[in-house]
């Protein structure tokens, strides 16, 4: 263990593509993410990471000696490129120079949501469905998969065995949409005209949503009257169009999510994230999510004794990175 991660609390960061979030954590305590410390920033407000990680500590007033980044990207070497957002490229080896950390560490962003697992209580929760949630136990050989629309599909899987949990850095986002019935047959057609090849993340993202609601417009003659995933969601009680649109990102939402439960195995949940969830939370709860998570033909018998939650704590990434820490240093 490196003096960088025990002189004081160290900075860990959460960079989605849309929002670029900081906070302080104490390693050694039971909750480790110090949550007065957390802030959230437009990441389009900076020209770099590095500029967003000067603001942070102006107004923190810290100075910690190390930083853990969980990024919504793929790491290559000591570098992550972010796959939806500014363009951005984050250097461990140069954020660590530019701001004279003892230590950066880098990691994917729902690897790290994949380890808050371990710290989520019932509170953190809605289940989605009648099964119940199985509790984090190292002692247990387990498998849970993470999911969440955001600015792009983030996906994650946990596998605890032998008292150790790993997390999987995956971009199943970018795999194959697969309709489902007439209608979806019909969105991935046009979808394809646009795009070529059509990823999930062409449906279940912000862009995604909108996406969906324009093709839908197409379908129906009708011209499209919203341009923003928060205005369509936001409609979706009094237009009938944006009221569909929000059905069927939830209903291929489940069908994914059922998808990764028989791909990674996770019998133990399905974890929901994402900052497009929770606005739309009545909706999830109310729609054929968890219909089509089940349909699954010779397997749904086991699917419906898989639970499915939707996380209503927004500092998911926060806490995982701290947790990543902690394992990591556990191991050295």
């Amino acid at each position: 263990m490196t003096d960088a991660w025990t002189t004081g609390p160290v900075l860990v960061t959460d960079v989605g593509g849309t929002h670029v979030r900081f906070a302080l954590v104490d390693v050694a305590a039971e909750d480790p993410l110090l949550i007065e410390s957390a802030r959230r920033y437009r990441a389009a407000e900076f020209e770099s990471f590095g500029a967003a990680v000067k603001r942070y500590l102006e107004e923190c007033a810290r100075e910690p000696q190390a930083l853990v980044i969980a990024a919504a990207g793929v790491r290559v070497g000591d570098e992550v490129r972010l796959t939806n957002n500014v363009p951005w490229v984050i250097s461990r080896t140069a954020i660590e120079k530019e701001f004279g950390f003892g230590d950066v560490r880098l990691l994917n962003d729902f690897a790290a949501m994949a380890l808050s697992v371990s710290l989520l209580q019932p509170g953190d929760l809605r289940v989605v469905g009648t099964a119940q949630p199985v509790h984090f136990d190292a002692h247990v050989a387990q498998t849970f998969a993470i999911l969440g629309p955001g600015t792009g599909l983030g996906v994650g899987a946990l596998v605890v065995r032998d008292g150790h949990a790993h997390p999987l850095e995956t971009e199943g986002g970018h795999a194959n949409f697969a309709p489902g019935n007439d209608e979806e047959v019909e969105i991935y057609r046009r979808l394809a005209a646009r795009f070529g090849r059509v990823s999930h993340e062409r449906v279940l993202c912000g862009s995604g949503l909108v996406n969906l609601y324009e093709i839908l417009c197409e379908i129906d003659g009708a011209a499209p009257r919203f341009a923003s995933p928060e205005d369509i969601t936001a409609a979706a009680n009094d237009d009938a169009i944006c009221r569909r649109t929000v059905e069927r990102f939830c209903e291929q939402l489940g069908s994914v999510a059922g998808d990764l439960a028989l791909t990674f195995g996770a019998w133990d949940g399905v974890y929901l994230a994402g900052g497009m969830l929770r606005p739309i939370r009545d909706e999830l709860l109310a729609s054929g999510f968890r219909h089509r998570f089940d349909d699954k033909g010779r397997f749904s018998a086991e699917l419906v004794k898989v639970p499915t939650m939707l996380v209503e704590e927004p500092a998911l990434g926060l806490i995982g990175a701290g947790v990543a820490l902690r394992h990591r240093l556990a191991a050295e």
